[in-house]
């Protein structure tokens, strides 16, 4: 006798009409709009999604296979298009600090525009700072610079072979700082014929000598300061000079971020380090390595440039509304993104160009994913 309660296997099993269904695969399905029987969930989200305040985030729960994942995404990606897109983002270096980069908020598009022109102004700096100080009339005025020195320096020298004479010595000056020599019969003499004088005779001199060097090391001292005030001279007239030049580039670009306090601090910033910068600009480059050389680190000259350059972090110069991001692995770098470094002689090096971003970062809104 069959038990009221006993199935037979063809029982288990439902058969759809297939005639029903007028698509190939489900893949030709439009996705579906609503949320079947989740009316509250559905109202209390599109209420959650209304809050456009900093701080505030969405917690989806509920059963498996509900939909509410998808669902979550369709939505956003239907009202993602008529929100604003979200704002660039710069580093800029640092002149105070240099271990802390500058970030930098722009209206999407501008961050994009700011590096070019910064690229810009980095080649065109170069060029014209040459061009600047590559004529005749620099090389003039730097001329009569040394030369103002040279006079100086001849003069000073004169003084103290006059004063070197009255005890028997004449001083020389040398590429290695300045020397004395005895003088005997008005004529100056060698170490070895020095040797060969009397000992009452060579007692005098080397008493002599003492006071001598103390009038040459006093003569130093003084062609030292005479040195440092031509080469500040030099390097005053210089800026000067290249100030003219560095203001047209400076000001147009001030004119465009006028309203950027940030921007502004760090072109102030900028021009102030190019005018300190000036003689490595003007280097000659047919004097530089070849390309492919070993440099030792401590032989290499830093390129003032660097600091110039612009890490476009983010870009949404090509996005239109708000992105909708699935993220299923939410680490800190997956969102903040990172810092690399690279190998300089052995050592990790690394500088505020080497920050990079993640996907995620440019995100308006992030949709994590807890898996079941």
């Amino acid at each position: 006798m069959k038990n009221k309660n006993e199935l037979n296997y063809k029982d288990l099993k439902m058969t759809c009409n297939e005639n029903l269904f007028k698509f190939e695969t489900t893949e030709e399905l439009e996705p579906i709009q609503e949320g079947i029987g989740q009316d509250r969930g559905i109202k209390a989200l599109e209420f959650g999604l209304q809050v456009d305040v900093k701080g505030y985030n969405l917690y989806l729960e509920g059963p498996s296979g509900v939909g509410k994942t998808m669902y979550t995404k369709n939505y956003l990606e239907k009202i993602a298009p008529k929100k604003k897109v979200p704002s660039d983002w710069c580093y800029i270096y640092n002149f105070d600090n240099p271990n802390e980069p500058i970030a930098v908020e722009l209206p999407a598009g501008k961050g994009k525009e700011f590096k070019e022109a910064m690229d810009g102004f980095i080649k065109e700096i170069r060029k014209d700072i040459k061009k600047t100080f590559n004529n005749d009339d620099f090389e003039k005025e730097k001329s009569l610079i040394k030369q103002e020195f040279e006079v100086k320096r001849s003069s000073l020298l004169e003084k103290l072979n006059q004063d070197a004479s009255k005890y028997n010595f004449q001083v020389k000056a040398a590429q290695n700082g300045i020397y004395m020599m005895p003088v005997v019969d008005g004529k100056a003499i060698e170490e070895e014929e020095f040797e060969k004088l009397d000992a009452t005779v060579k007692q005098v001199y080397e008493q002599n000598s003492t006071f001598v060097q103390e009038q040459i090391m006093e003569a130093i001292g003084k062609i030292k300061e005479i040195e440092r005030q031509a080469d500040k001279k030099i390097a005053e007239w210089q800026s000067n000079v290249a100030l003219l030049t560095v203001n047209v580039h400076i000001n147009y670009l001030k004119s465009q971020y006028k309203r950027n306090k940030k921007i502004n601090k760090f072109l102030n910033d900028m021009k102030q380090d190019i005018l300190k910068n000036i003689p490595i600009f003007l280097e000659d480059d047919a004097n530089k390595q070849p390309a492919g050389t070993p440099q030792a680190p401590n032989m290499k000259k830093p390129d003032p440039c660097l600091n110039y350059r612009v890490n476009l972090f983010i870009d949404n110069s090509n996005l239109e509304g708000a992105p909708v991001i699935m993220d299923s692995n939410y680490s800190y770098h997956n969102i903040f993104g990172t810092l690399e470094y690279e190998n300089y002689y052995g050592s990790l090096k690394t500088d505020h160009t080497m920050l990079k971003p993640r996907t995620y970062a440019t995100s308006k809104w992030w949709l994590h994913y807890f898996p079941s």
